[in-house]
């Protein structure tokens, strides 16, 4: 697989995950389930297993360059694309895409978030090897479909076509509709029709591919990250880079490119996949006692009538819970998190108001 590139996505700051993820070190970085080993380690070492090593990208905050180094020291220095500016997954899926079909114009590039956790490596081989070879015998974008164990609410869905079309041989569906985070009754529809199946955030295309579909639907885009030309791969490129990104406008490849297109496929998996961008995700994902009870790291815990709780903590840091269902509490660096579970998300954006309220009191800095 000479031809076949890695694109790991890194540049997220997991709001969600706060107060473990934080801007400075998002949880990409970090070993969230007590492996040994962080995420973007883990997303790494998987597809090392399907591509050359040399090949493997990572497409991250400049701000985050020194990190990548340090958990990837394995990568070379010029496989670390540094995004200037938060721009979503288009402009990122872009820009590696301009540079490979630069460097290699039969480029294949297998794109992955960061922070999944897979559970299944030889199925999830099987799927991407799959969809390599489908989307090297056209023009096809091809995605990942997650076969769903639950009505999940937190997920994207993708509706799969009866008729398969040319991929029938490999498995792969024509896509038939995209569906943001349902709420809870639709959800329990799309479980039930069989249909529908969730929507990893992983694509494989060609460079090649991607690239029309960028003109195609994001043409704007497309032609900033064209105009690079032979700056990539270059001293240049940097410089490029962040003129570039100023001018650029943020959106999603879901949104910009993979709900517009009619080229659309899918190869529907189940290889144990989770999004681990949120607790509630990551309590699904960790070992329980026999009430429900979850315990992230903590080993001094003292829980009486505690069910269907997590609890993150330092070790040496005993914790004392009494007469609680479903509720979360997270010790972490300067911040105490105790919230019911369902209500988890919502800590980040209290923090966010905190903030405002505290730089309004602030008087105003004289220059």
């Amino acid at each position: 697989m000479q031809n076949v590139y890695g694109v790991i996505m890194a540049g997220g700051v997991g709001k969600r995950f706060r107060p473990l993820s934080r801007t400075e070190k998002p949880k990409q970085f970090l070993d969230v389930l007590g492996t040994g080993r962080t995420l973007i380690q883990q997303a790494y070492e998987r597809l090392a297993q399907l591509v050359p090593p040399q090949n493997i990208l990572t497409v991250t905050g400049v701000q985050y360059r020194d990190l990548v180094r340090e958990q990837l020291p394995q990568m070379p220095p010029r496989n670390i694309l540094c995004e200037p500016l938060r721009r979503n997954t288009a402009p990122c899926i872009a820009y590696a895409a301009c540079k490979l079909r630069q460097e290699n114009p039969n480029a294949v590039m297998v794109v992955t978030p960061s922070d999944h956790l897979i559970t299944n490596q030889a199925e999830f081989a099987r799927a991407i090897r799959d969809a390599v070879r489908f989307a090297q015998t056209g023009n096809y974008l091809v995605t990942i479909g997650i076969k769903p164990t639950r009505p999940e609410t937190g997920y994207g869905y993708i509706q799969v076509s009866e008729g398969m079309g040319s991929g029938e041989e490999l498995g792969i569906c024509k896509v038939k509709t995209f569906t943001e985070k349902p709420n809870a009754e639709l959800a329990e529809a799309f479980f039930a029709s069989g249909e529908f199946y969730w929507n990893s955030g992983m694509f494989i295309w060609t460079a090649e591919s991607i690239c029309r579909a960028l003109e195609a639907h994001l043409p704007d885009t497309a032609k900033l990250f064209a105009s690079g030309g032979s700056q990539y791969n270059t001293p240049s490129e940097p410089k490029f880079v962040e003129k570039i990104y100023a001018e650029c406008k943020g959106v999603s490849i879901d949104y910009g490119v993979m709900e517009k297109a009619d080229n659309t496929y899918v190869i529907c998996a189940g290889f144990g996949w989770s999004d681990l961008g949120s607790w509630t995700s990551l309590y699904l994902n960790l070992p329980k006692d026999n009430r429900g009870n979850a315990l992230a790291g903590t080993s001094a815990a003292a829980l009486q009538n505690v069910s269907n709780s997590l609890v993150k903590a330092p070790p040496d840091k005993l914790v004392v819970m009494q007469d609680l269902d479903g509720y979360l509490v997270v010790d972490v660096g300067n911040e105490l998190v105790i919230c019911p579970r369902s209500k988890a998300e919502e800590t980040a954006q209290i923090v966010d108001m905190m903030r405002l309220e505290q730089d309004a009191k602030q008087p105003p800095q004289l220059v």
